[in-house]
């Protein structure tokens, strides 16, 4: 069973509001299933969550459960992306997949290149 992903308000704040800018954007089908996501998520009252949760600006390793592969990359917000240094868009699919899940947690999402599942290995916040 797939985790329940967890937000503090802010966060979940500012990704509707760019769930809202996206929607006739390239990167509409992604906006859609950060919604799903959004929909089914735990909204924390205060801005303190666990210090394992991924949110915006988090660095994360994860790993390609069957590939054997991590990788280390920070989430971000699109204006801020930049693939050469690791930076993430929170619109990317790779993104959508783990923002909200925290360390140790599996998840099997929908990539480009097919249903991966993902273990989240690492996650720090500044």
């Amino acid at each position: 069973m797939k985790p329940i992903p967890t937000f503090c308000s802010s966060d979940y704040k500012l990704l509707r509001e760019l769930i809202l800018k996206s929607k006739n954007n390239t990167n509409a089908k992604e906006a859609n299933q950060l919604s799903q996501e959004l929909d089914r998520a735990v909204v924390s009252k205060g801005e303190t969550l666990d210090q394992s949760i991924i949110r915006i600006n988090s660095v994360v390793t994860v790993e390609d459960v069957k590939a054997n592969k991590q990788m280390k990359i920070q989430i971000v917000l699109p204006s801020s992306a930049d693939v050469k240094q690791s930076k993430i868009s929170i619109l990317a699919p790779l993104s959508v997949a783990i923002i909200g899940f925290k360390e140790n947690d599996q998840v099997d999402w929908e990539l480009p290149a097919g249903v991966k599942t993902l273990k989240i290995v690492a996650v720090s916040n500044p």
